[in-house]
């Protein structure tokens, strides 16, 4: 155990977890001087009036575990023995009104983009500038207001509060930041002090990649920086955004269940597929050219270990730099149900591992939810559906037991026809409906 504080540190913080709640579960053991929200951490400093009161705290936490709204938190001593202004700075970011505003969005069921951020926040004053991006907390942004007034009157008014009914839940607190640096007015950031900034970098724009005559946002994604900025700022966990090697050996595949299709509904979450060839000497094998080493590296990275029919996937480079066109292997380089064609970005931010809940676009706009659920439930338990609507189009969630059933209802219905309508069908990263 670390050295005794009046400080305790405080994780799984989750943001359902007010203020209010840390004070009562601490309020019983003395006087509590200072609190700090880490909610980009899912943290909690919290100092109590001296040492003694802290650690009776700790003691009785040793043989009760600590719960808050059904959520176990977990207590030690800070590494802190005070906490002083600045500490609360740096990690709180709420103590000290600023005019820029970090914001993170949860239960994120609808996208948000700079425009409808600018719509939420601009009644309070004049937003200077905007900025989106992606971290483990989840969708964050930070927004400059030209004056601090503004942004505390937008932090009083707004936090706690949906966008939409339901979900998007804005948690605000005041950034250490003192001026926000925009480079391009585009759907990520927008400086709206200077409306003449490019789109995106040059040389990023969308023109042929390595392959056919198909346009990839970011031709062969050569450039670590572009690949980054697709992610938000950083490549996820394990990913060198180096890679390029393209074309994948699969292995383990159920051979009576499988073919070229259902692997290119998987394979085309993370890249455009260039070809697919089954190996007839090995059933259970497959090779798939991926359109460049950084999609073929998403892939290894989030289906290695995957489970599909029953067989546990194993996805590795292969000793092929491509696969020879022929008459055993299938042709995908013009196919239109290559996702990465067109947003590239915005696809690269939904990559994940398979998970339980499946999200459908391009739906019919009359359909209804048992429709969804009958055109999926063969392929196993459904947990819970929602229909909704977005930017005047129909979508839907269809949450099933486990990943392995919700990845056989990708790999079995994406770009089937629904009502006339052919659907598009990726992982959704939500735990809940």
């Amino acid at each position: 155990m670390a050295e005794s504080s009046k400080v305790i540190h405080v994780r799984n913080v989750g943001h359902e977890i007010s203020e209010n709640d840390l004070l009562q579960l601490f309020q019983p053991f003395g006087v509590i001087t200072k609190l700090v929200m880490l909610r980009a951490k899912n943290q909690a400093l919290l100092q109590m009036q001296d040492v003694p009161s802290a650690v009776s705290a700790l003691q009785f936490f040793t043989n009760v575990q600590p719960t808050i709204r059904g959520r176990n938190v977990y207590v030690q001593f800070s590494s802190h023995q005070e906490l002083t202004t600045i500490e609360q700075n740096i990690h709180g970011r709420e103590d000290e009104p600023n005019r820029i505003l970090l914001v993170t969005i949860h239960h994120m069921l609808y996208p948000i983009t700079v425009d409808v951020l600018h719509q939420v926040f601009s009644p309070y004053g004049f937003v200077e500038k905007l900025v989106t991006f992606q971290k483990s907390a989840g969708f964050q942004a930070l927004i400059q207001y030209q004056v601090q007034q503004c942004a505390a009157s937008a932090r009083t008014a707004l936090q706690g509060r949906n966008i939409y009914d339901g979900c998007c839940q804005l948690d605000i607190q005041f950034s250490n930041l003192e001026e926000l640096q925009v480079n391009y007015n585009n759907d990520r950031s927008r400086d709206y002090t200077n409306p003449n900034l490019p789109a995106e970098q040059k040389g990023r724009s969308s023109h042929p990649g390595g392959y056919g005559d198909v346009g990839v946002a970011y031709p062969q994604m050569a450039n670590t920086a572009a690949i980054a900025a697709a992610f938000g700022g950083g490549l996820p966990p394990g990913i060198t955004g180096t890679n390029d090697r393209c074309t994948l050996l699969v292995s383990n595949l159920n051979a009576d269940s499988v073919d070229e299709d259902k692997l290119f509904n998987l394979f085309s979450l993370y890249g455009n597929i260039v070809r697919i060839k089954l190996l007839r000497n090995k059933p259970d094998h497959a090779l798939v050219q991926m359109g460049d080493g950084f999609q073929a590296e998403l892939a290894v990275h989030f289906l290695k270990g995957a489970m599909l029919f029953g067989k546990r996937l194993e996805v590795n480079f292969s000793k092929h730099p491509n696969i020879t066109p022929g008459t055993d292997s299938h042709d995908y380089v013009n196919s239109n149900l290559n996702r990465f064609n067109r947003n590239a970005a915005k696809n690269y931010r939904y990559c994940c591992s398979p998970t339980k809940m499946i999200h459908l676009s391009t739906l019919p706009q009359d359909v209804t939810e048992e429709e969804v659920v009958n055109h999926v439930q063969e392929h196993g338990a459904i947990v819970n559906t929602k229909v909704f609507e977005m930017n005047g189009k129909k979508q839907a969630l269809v949450q099933f037991e486990s990943e392995e059933e919700a990845a056989e209802a990708l790999v079995c219905k994406h770009a089937t026809s629904l009502g006339g309508s052919i659907i598009r069908i990726s992982f959704s990263q939500l735990q809940t409906i």
